[in-house]
């Protein structure tokens, strides 16, 4: 008896034992929204929107952290296929991958905007779920770099711009200041 009452608090208490940014998240999937961090500076460069379509896993730059005097608007000028000239932000940067295991997903391709250049690709999720390793190769997965994407908590989602946000805020605040355009005149018959 003293098993069972207790057994019970604890599955009572256990969702607020677990920390607020993973509570919503689905810890054993590469999607959602993710963080990349500078390595030298450890500032934030990037924020990245994974989701999956039909088991084939894409991603999209989902917010810049632009450093002062780069334009905000920059395209990707070298990119050679479909993507050349889109704007970076909302840019499909991570094609074609499929899930190969519990964590890992494989079989696709990264993008980078800079030089335009797509590189094979694989991504590894952490056993916590919180850390996406994002791998882009030439060749042989061996030769690769690997770069460490942390997930952000699903308040994150309402810091990115509405025209690429897929969980876009039921009521969104009015923007100061923005003129409305004038009634149509009523019709008269």
């Amino acid at each position: 008896m003293m098993r069972t009452k207790f057994v019970l608090a604890f599955a009572v208490l256990l969702p607020f034992l677990i920390p607020g940014p993973i509570r919503g998240a689905d810890l054993g999937s590469a999607v959602g929204l993710w963080q990349a961090v500078d390595d030298d500076t450890k500032q934030p460069t990037g924020w990245f929107l994974i989701s999956e379509h039909n088991g084939i896993y894409g991603g999209i730059i989902a917010k810049m952290y632009l450093k002062p005097g780069e334009d905000p608007n920059v395209v990707c000028s070298e990119c050679k296929d479909d993507r050349h000239n889109h704007p970076w932000l909302g840019l499909e940067i991570i094609r074609g991958m499929q899930q190969e295991s519990n964590n890992k997903y494989a079989g696709g391709t990264i993008l980078d905007p800079r030089d335009g250049k797509v590189y094979k690709a694989t991504m590894k999720l952490s056993a916590d779920g919180q850390t996406l390793i994002v791998r882009g190769y030439l060749g042989f997965e061996l030769l690769g770099e690997n770069q460490y994407w942390t997930r952000l908590p699903d308040s994150a989602y309402s810091m990115i711009d509405p025209s690429i946000n897929p969980n876009p805020p039921a009521n969104p605040a009015p923007v100061p200041n923005q003129k409305h355009p004038p009634s149509p005149p009523a019709h008269k018959s």
